[in-house]
């Protein structure tokens, strides 16, 4: 006997073998045992999700010699036929090949007569969407009212061509793209019945490849058999995929999560030995900090069987929830714009790179960074806010920032006319803006509500929980709990895991065991964030009163009749 394709031997025969689809199958299913049978079926969905499957089985519960029931026999006359596909009462067209009205006509001139040996005559139509305008004319009347022995079973890719006239005389199911989890496991069940060695991870493989699609699901299985010599493996799975070894991502996303450019860099490298197509990687190093952020928020829907698992458990407790966000977001951008790159590997080296240099704990470059073989130059005795008036053609001065310059300003023959085209700058220095003396830490014993924006500009925290922190207000201590109000309009970023991060800062500020309780309420008290706020108000405010009574100001504004942007002022601290 020749060799049958997995696609075809494993195609479903009843209701019960169906991957997947459950929405719908329940919905004929009550349909058939209920008798609510409807004249017009439209089944819509992506390749290989099962539309002309469920028509044939559907084909069998009608015509089954046991009755209509959900469950037909199997055995009768009418299934095996319906099964090899020589029912002479179920009448499969092709739509794409048949699309001229002519076709329908000679398909529609024997629906008035009854079924050769069935109970109903079944017309199923497959891709219907193909169908010229005319030939959906020539259906829609006979579709309307139907003889009581006839049914139509549409399947269709792309729903929205059909007529609205057509859509509103159809029962429309849409079938799910299947995920990979669901695939892995018929895939896992089909080759433990055909006895062939597998390893998981290649299974994994296949099913993302499949792209929800059953069907392209165990095509790429009959030609992974193929290519591994009658087993199954994920090095030759890997290979007959063009895709690259799970172990390169998970090395670079590891580097990603300690930080360190040369270890982002080393595995880069490692990985572009094997000619990878980079979008699959990115693709692939996207789809692990999806799972590491499920692992992180709700471990319990994560499957354990899952390929690599350990290694997310190991990036989970490695990486911070902030910076798993931003890798993924970083990532998701930079694979839209990959193909701009001069290269596709310098363009994700580059990805990955920004992703390092964006993560909140990372060291800036500053401005005054230069090489160190470069003499340096002294820097100035005190910081001092800083400023340049720049007197415009119209006679208006804008402060604009400014690098130190000579105290004293330049002579007044230098100065333009204001009338000029040509701007004209000049620096001013002001009294610098006092720094707060720096805070002792405090201890425990002492620690109240009203010393609680001290500590917190000591506590070294980032991202949400330093959000959260600064618009707590401090309630009291019982034992070792400390007691905290955050008020119900700041808690969009809210979780319960920022109480344990809380209580773990804190333990460490007071070198003692704590816990932190964090409730809901009306901060009718000033936070740290509000403090924060109103202190660079106060400097601001202090900035702009001493570049105004500035001697330097006051005569470039009264030469010129300038005005201070107030707007572009900015305190040094």
């Amino acid at each position: 006997m020749s060799y049958q394709v997995l696609a075809r031997k494993w195609r479903p025969r009843s209701f019960a073998e169906m991957a997947g689809q459950e929405h719908v199958l329940q919905a004929l299913i009550n349909a058939l045992d209920n008798d609510r049978l409807h004249h017009a079926y439209l089944f819509t969905g992506t390749r290989g999700v099962g539309k002309t499957t469920i028509g044939r089985i559907l084909s069998k519960c009608l015509n089954c010699e046991q009755g209509v029931s959900s469950v037909p026999c199997g055995t009768c006359a009418s299934c095996v036929e319906i099964t090899e596909g020589r029912f002479i009462d179920l009448i499969e067209v092709d739509a794409a090949s048949r699309t001229g009205v002519d076709d329908m006509r000679d398909l529609l001139d024997n629906v008035q007569y009854a079924p050769s040996r069935g109970r109903y005559k079944i017309y199923l139509i497959d891709e219907v969407h193909m169908l010229s305008k005319s030939s959906f004319a020539a259906l829609l009347k006979t579709l309307e009212e139907p003889p009581p022995h006839v049914k139509f079973l549409f399947a269709t890719t792309d729903p929205q061509k059909l007529p609205i006239t057509v859509l509103s005389r159809c029962l429309q199911f849409n079938l799910k793209n299947l995920s990979a989890e669901r695939i892995t496991q018929h895939l896992q069940f089909v080759l433990g019945e055909e006895k062939v060695p597998f390893e998981e991870a290649a299974l994994w493989s296949l099913a993302r490849a499949a792209d929800g699609s059953m069907r392209d699901a165990l095509s790429l299985t009959d030609q992974a058999i193929g290519h591994g010599g009658g087993q199954i493996n994920d090095a030759e799975v890997s290979a007959m995929l063009g895709t690259i070894e799970h172990a390169y991502v998970v090395d670079i996303s590891r580097a990603l999560a300690t930080g360190t450019g040369e270890d982002v860099m080393a595995a880069i490298a490692r990985m572009a030995e094997q000619s990878p197509d980079y979008d699959l990687a990115l693709a692939d190093i996207l789809s692990i900090w999806h799972q590491v952020a499920i692992l992180q928020t709700v471990p319990e829907a994560l499957d354990k069987g899952v390929s690599h698992y350990s290694e997310l458990l190991d990036l989970a407790a490695l990486t911070s929830k902030e910076d798993v966000q931003l890798f993924y977001q970083i990532c998701l951008l930079g694979r839209k714009d990959l193909h701009l790159a001069p290269d596709l590997k310098s363009g994700f080296e580059m990805v990955l790179l920004r992703a390092l240099a964006f993560r909140p704990d990372a060291n800036p470059m500053t401005r005054q960074d230069t090489p160190t073989s470069a003499p340096q130059e002294a820097e100035p005795p005190a910081k001092k806010s800083e400023g340049t008036i720049t007197a415009g053609g119209a006679g208006e001065a804008v402060l604009e920032p400014a690098v130190p310059a000579p105290q004293s300003p330049p002579p007044a023959s230098n100065v333009q006319d204001s009338g000029s085209a040509t701007a004209t700058a000049m620096v001013v220095e002001a009294v610098p803006v006092a720094k707060q003396p720096a805070v002792e830490k405090i201890p425990l014993e002492d620690f109240t509500p009203q010393n609680w924006i001290d500590i917190r500009k000591q506590l070294t925290i980032g991202a949400s929980l330093g959000e959260i922190a600064s618009h707590c207000l401090y309630q009291g201590r019982q034992g070792n709990q400390l007691r905290f109000l955050i008020d119900s309009d700041e808690t969009s970023l809210y979780d319960t895991a920022h109480q344990q991060s809380l209580a773990e800062a804190l333990s460490d500020y007071f070198a003692e065991q704590l816990s932190v309780e964090i409730t809901f309420g009306v901060a009718e008290q000033e936070t740290p964030r509000a403090a924060d706020i109103r202190e660079k108000s106060e400097r601001l405010a202090e900035a702009v009163q001493t570049l105004n009574s500035d001697p330097s100001v006051v005569k470039f504004k009264q030469l010129f009749d300038g005005d201070l942007d107030e707007k572009s002022v900015r305190p040094i601290d």
